[in-house]
């Protein structure tokens, strides 16, 4: 059983640095030319479901991908990205806040509840409890993720584990990129 997980295609926001949490904003014109390019690279892959985040940005990228793949979809709330509280429509690299700007927030042991940032374990218990489902209900079967990167980070989790000091670690992928997990 094979895993794909896939980041959304870009959106206004992405370029612009803002943080977008679950905000819901849409493609862009790049972000679909981004989702049509992996569409035609996952077409090797043998892919059974594809099971997306709800948000315009995630459901747009699974529809264009599944436009060659033509396999059922599933939008589960568990795939929306961590919501970032007062944080979310700001430019990244202005914020001044030293707690946003360390790995602070994606600390499993620290797991804080800072300004309406969804605590990294909140974050976790729910993708983590949607991997179980999965590894469960759909044995030997492919499944495609379209999701987003705080999502990511806590799959990313879930496979690699939590670091020594606590951190998730970010696979840092950038729109429309792709990583691969084998659960055996």
């Amino acid at each position: 059983m094979k895993i794909y997980v896939v980041r959304h295609g870009q959106t206004k926001w992405n370029l612009e640095g803002r943080i977008q949490g679950k905000t819901d904003i849409e493609l862009n014109e790049k972000g679909r030319e981004q989702a049509k390019t992996i569409r035609d690279l996952i077409a090797k892959y043998d892919i059974d479901l594809i099971i997306s985040s709800p948000l315009k940005r995630a459901k747009e990228t699974a529809e264009i991908i599944n436009s060659n793949l033509k396999c059922p979809i599933i939008f589960d709330k568990a795939l929306e990205e961590r919501g970032y509280g007062e944080f979310e429509g700001k430019v990244r690299k202005l914020i001044e806040d030293e707690v946003v700007n360390s790995q602070m927030l994606h600390n499993y042991n620290l797991n804080l509840d800072y300004k309406g940032i969804e605590p990294i374990k909140d974050l976790c218990n729910r993708v983590w409890g949607l991997l179980d489902s999965i590894k469960e209900k759909y044995k030997n079967k492919n499944i495609l993720l379209i999701s987003h990167g705080g999502v990511i980070r806590a799959i990313n989790g879930y496979f690699e584990g939590v670091d020594e000091d606590g951190v998730i670690e970010n696979p840092q992928l950038s729109n429309c990129e792709i990583k691969i997990y084998e659960i055996k």
